[in-house]
């Protein structure tokens, strides 16, 4: 790991505000540079030949973040408009408040605009929440809509703390295998650091996105693309990030992936547009005739009228209920049986669960003892085909964070914001969070890193531009973003290295990446 400092940081520029007088200070300001590694408290373990283990935290002394109240923009989104801004600080200077303007401009994204973002409205400087949480009940007792906030989460200035693990694994020396797992049930929610202990992982980190919900559908089961010993199971959320482990691990590589699985019966084809999901609700949507978007949306549930669903035998729950078809298929892709939805996927075979035209279709081609064949293909945005063996395997999330040694962040494009309507996924892309990253080398070496978040003075954790950077300081020439927030964990030997943002402690995840002896 390359310890950098950052030549220059930027820092906060303030001028007085003169269409609103000297009370109101209006703050311009720019994405901060990452914090410089604090040498002293960096520690590296060597976990097996090839693998690599560092840990520290990046400091900056002269970070001074505090407690704040910002005053909600209009329909709920961060930021508004100069106008707005202007009227509103007007508004609360006439109730007896000390308003500041800040200034908030795009982060680096290859697909946003750039330049200012919009404006937001804060009132006062706090050493605890309680004061701050003090302030805004005034606040909102003068008619404003505000909320307590931590500064150090804002990517405008330097963050005091940051707590990183970084984890690399390299495929000339490592003998063992690396791998994308769910364990032993798609349908199923389980710790990281459990599942490593269970394998005798030597290092573990969480992975791709997935249902935490019973209204999104069954939980534990992924919102994009997996695959795990070469078989398909889940499809993908449009076209979005995804880290291919080949060979075991030894021929790793980041593309944004699509699927496309197709049913045929005879001279008849349909297309599925799920594995292991409730028919009816796409995750994160991204599925052609998804509503109200068939383009990746991060953590909005689309849904489908006309639905095709396959349920591979890693699917071990009940299976969804409701109106429509299911076809039971042999390991041969023989029809079984045709009936309503329900009951279990039979051990070598598969399921078929269609609604609406789906189901239909099924109704008029599925005929006992018939052959339904199903073709699965995978693709990078490239056109090239992605096949599968038995040592391969897919996690996915979103989105790409460096692509051919530079940092190209295509947040709007793989759906984590959208740059017209800021009141969706904000908070999710620009503002401090705990992420999980993993990249690759211009060596092969696979790279992966958690950084701690949302626990004010202890670690702040990144922004997606800040991410990339620090993938991008770590010598990565592709990475991408992983699941974060409360899911981001990383385990050694089998243990919990990193301390998680959940308050009822390390959360059960989807699939996991393992690195196995």
């Amino acid at each position: 790991m390359r310890n950098e400092k950052s030549t220059a940081r930027r820092r906060l520029g303030v001028r007085m505000g003169a269409a609103l007088g000297a009370a109101v200070v209006v703050a311009v300001v720019q994405p901060s540079a990452l914090a410089a590694p604090d040498a002293g408290s960096w520690t590296t373990e060597t976990v097996a030949p090839g693998v690599l283990v560092r840990a520290g935290v990046l400091r900056d002394a002269d970070a001074k973040p505090s407690w704040t109240v910002t005053v909600q923009g209009p329909g709920s989104a961060p930021l508004g408009d100069r106008a707005w801004a202007d009227a509103t600080a007007g508004r609360l200077r006439d109730a007896g408040f000390e308003p500041r303007v800040e200034r908030v401009v795009w982060p680096v994204y290859a697909d946003t605009p750039h330049g200012t973002m919009g404006w937001r409205v804060r009132v006062g400087s706090y050493a605890a929440s309680g004061e701050a949480q003090g302030a805004r009940e005034k606040v909102a007792a003068a008619g404003f809509t505000a909320v307590a906030e931590w500064t150090g989460y804002d990517a405008q200035q330097p963050a005091d703390r940051e707590s990183v693990h970084v984890a690399v694994i390299d495929p000339a020396r490592f003998t063992g295998t690396v791998a994308a797992t769910h364990d032993t049930s798609v349908a199923d929610r389980e710790t990281t650091s459990s599942v490593a202990a269970k394998r005798h992982s030597l290092i573990a980190v969480n992975g791709g996105f997935f249902v935490t919900s019973d209204a999104d559908g069954v939980q534990g089961t992924m919102a994009g693309i997996s695959a795990y010993d070469g078989q398909l199971e889940s499809m993908a959320a449009g076209s979005r990030a995804a880290l291919i482990l080949a060979d075991g691990g030894r021929h790793a590589r980041i593309a944004d992936l699509t699927s496309t699985v197709t049913a045929r019966a005879g001279s008849s084809r349909y297309a599925v547009q799920g594995i292991n999901r409730v028919p009816g609700k796409v995750r994160n949507c991204g599925r052609p005739g998804a509503t109200p978007t068939e383009l990746p949306r991060q953590d909005l549930t689309c849904s489908e009228a006309d639905d095709l669903v396959k349920f591979t035998p890693r699917f071990r729950a009940e299976l969804p209920t409701g109106p429509g078809t299911q076809v039971v298929l042999d390991a041969d892709g023989r029809v079984v049986s045709t009936g309503p939805r329900g009951g279990t996927v039979p051990a070598g075979g598969s399921v078929l669960q269609g609604i609406g035209a789906a189901s239909d279709w099924l109704t008029a081609h599925a005929g006992r003892g018939e052959r339904i064949a199903l073709e699965e293909v995978v693709r990078d945005t490239t056109g090239r085909r992605v096949r599968l063996d038995s040592d391969d395997s897919i996690v996915s999330a979103a989105p790409t964070l460096v692509k051919d040694g530079r940092i190209a962040i295509d947040a709007a494009t793989e759906g984590t914001l959208d740059p017209k309507n800021l009141s969706f996924g904000y908070a999710w892309s620009n503002v401090r969070q705990p992420r999980t990253m993993a990249g690759l080398d211009k060596k092969g070496r696979l790279i992966l890193a958690t950084v701690d978040g949302r626990q004010p003075g202890v670690s702040e954790g990144f922004t997606l531009e800040e991410a990339a950077r620090f993938m991008h300081s770590q010598g990565a020439v592709q990475a991408l973003n992983l699941d974060g927030g409360g899911s981001t964990a990383m385990a050694v030997n089998g243990k919990l290295a990193n301390i998680t943002s959940d308050a009822t402690g390390e959360r059960a995840v989807g699939d996991t990446v393992q690195v196995l002896p």
